[in-house]
């Protein structure tokens, strides 16, 4: 699947080679996004070459699908998803794992791009779920947009010895 979007945009599958791009693009938006949550010393620590190797892995053993957004040669952004981690999943719901955009991305309309090519690989029968800090509302009306609204549960994390509160988003079949 290979999406050119109206604003000179291709969305294309993730390879490995892509590995080192997406963690690029992980740790600026985790930069960008976060720095009103968690502490500039831990997200100045966060190491661009680990990530890449993680990512490496995870695109190696095809875990999910992870689509990039690039235009002129250079990754604006990803998104990754597959079956639904949640204990309390029904069978076949899917998990929007990760959308982040290179923050020089924000509002051109590549997250939104990325999004409808990720609901179009979506079948209209198929729940989609993802989660989402509390404290992201810029976040939390993207997803809103997209058709996805709070479903009531939450989650407590640790990031940095820092206590965030995640709330799962969900969007619902249509019938």
């Amino acid at each position: 699947m290979m999406v050119e979007t109206d604003n000179d945009v291709l969305i294309r599958p993730a390879t490995p080679s892509d590995a080192a791009a997406i963690a690029r693009v992980h740790l600026t938006s985790w930069r960008g996004a976060y720095a009103h949550v968690l502490p500039a010393e831990y997200l100045d620590s966060l190491d661009v070459d680990e990530r890449a190797s993680r990512w490496e892995k995870i695109l190696d053993a095809g875990r999910g699908t992870t689509l990039v957004a690039e235009a002129d040669g250079r990754t604006l952004g990803f998104a990754s998803y597959g079956p639904s981690r949640d204990e309390d999943a029904e069978n076949g719901c899917l998990e929007l794992y990760a959308i982040y955009l290179d923050p020089e991305s924000w509002g051109r309309g590549v997250a939104r791009d990325l999004m409808r090519t990720v609901l179009a690989d979506v079948p209209t029968d198929v729940q989609m779920t993802l989660w989402v800090l509390s404290e992201n509302d810029r976040a939390h009306h993207f997803y809103r947009r997209h058709g996805f609204q709070p479903d009531g549960v939450e989650r407590m994390e640790d990031i940095a010895e820092v206590p965030v509160t995640e709330i799962r988003f969900s969007r619902p079949p249509e019938r």
